[in-house]
């Protein structure tokens, strides 16, 4: 027996919601691109390569977000042992990986036009590569069989240990002088007038679908984790058939 699809189990209006959020996120992002390519000027120096920034920027807001809640789930896991924290964490730790590797892809394709490189070892690209790859760990750990209490504290705690690389990220380009542009802090170069609703539609397009993907992941998760709880009840009292 498998967990149910999340949304068979909701609501109506819970479906409506779920329906809908779906809906606006497939429509904000060809959105997106049409302000983007139609709207926003071309950068001079950039040219069209600079168009990626209106994913890639959105994108990295994402991994922010995904990972700031795995470690907020991973850290009420050990204090609570709730399988709900627990599923957070999991959920945040794929999404946030999941648009990780959206800016590990972009960034390069940028990075090409900018540096005449692919990969070049900025302080921002090496950290970000660097939380990716324990996020990952995270990911590895649980994805191996079934995750028993212990997999689940180990998880959690590379789940927090990751969390302190954010700053990292965040802050590589001022402390270290990388080669990675800042545009949207103080400091940084700014974008033209006419880029800003694109940028703001690729942020509102990413938050729908990451609340739509957590809202999905998490049901399922904790569909699964009832489901097994189910299971081991029914083992517990001799109920499970032979094959």
């Amino acid at each position: 027996m498998a967990p149910t699809h999340p949304a068979s189990t909701l609501s109506g209006t819970s479906r409506a919601l779920w329906t809908g959020l779906a809906v606006l996120s497939a429509v904000l992002f060809p959105a997106t691109f049409y302000l983007a390519f139609e709207v926003a000027p071309v950068e001079e120096q950039m040219g069209l390569s600079q168009k990626i920034f209106f994913i890639h920027v959105p994108s990295a807001y994402g991994m922010y977000v995904g990972w700031t809640a795995a470690a907020l789930g991973g850290l009420m896991y050990l204090w609570k042992r709730s399988d709900r924290w627990d599923a957070l964490s999991l959920a945040g730790a794929e999404i946030g990986t999941l648009f990780a590797l959206i800016v590990l892809l972009t960034g390069p394709l940028w990075g090409r036009k900018a540096w005449g490189v692919y990969w070049a070892w900025d302080p921002r690209i090496t950290s970000t590569l660097l939380t990716a790859m324990i996020y990952s760990s995270f990911l590895a750990l649980r994805g191996f069989g079934a995750a028993g209490e212990a997999e689940k504290r180990f998880a959690a705690a590379l789940a927090i240990v990751g969390f302190p690389l954010l700053f990292l990220i965040k802050f590589s380009v001022q402390r270290w002088s990388g080669q990675h542009p800042v545009v949207l802090a103080s400091g940084g170069g700014g974008i033209h007038e006419d880029m800003v609703p694109a940028l703001v539609c690729g942020f509102c397009a990413v938050t729908i679908l990451f609340v739509w993907l957590m809202w999905a992941r998490i049901r399922v998760e904790r569909q699964r984790q009832e489901l097994a709880s189910l299971e081991l009840e029914a083992a517990r009292r001799g109920l499970g058939g032979e094959s």
